[in-house]
């Protein structure tokens, strides 16, 4: 290999190598999107669980709008698996059960 091919393979080397760490360095400045798990639980003493009639659990609903076999995994609001909590459209930032049930239930398509 020539002199000038030595330096011109170096120069592409750094500049490879430049703009792996410039985009790394991006991509960790990005914010993280959270996982169920790191989502606190929607509370009884949450605003908006009390204004959406909120229940853990579904089938203890007195709600006149609760019909048998809804909740939040049948919900089109709602994102998470089919046990344990997940996240929910309507309560951003927190975690509803998954056989949670509120007034806003919308079945998914």
């Amino acid at each position: 290999m020539s002199k000038e091919q030595d330096t011109e393979s170096r120069r592409r080397f750094l500049k490879v190598a430049a703009g792996t760490a410039a985009a790394a360095m991006v991509v960790g400045s990005l914010p993280r999107f959270a996982r169920a798990a790191d989502l606190p639980a929607v509370t009884d003493a949450d605003p908006t669980a009390k204004a959406l009639a909120y229940v853990e659990d579904a089938t203890k609903s007195t709600n006149a709008k609760y019909k048998k076999g809804d909740d939040c995994t049948n919900c089109q609001f709602y994102s998470g698996g089919p046990t344990g909590r997940g996240p929910c459209q309507l309560f951003p930032g927190k975690s509803v059960n998954a056989k949670g049930w509120c007034v806003s239930h919308t079945k998914k398509a």
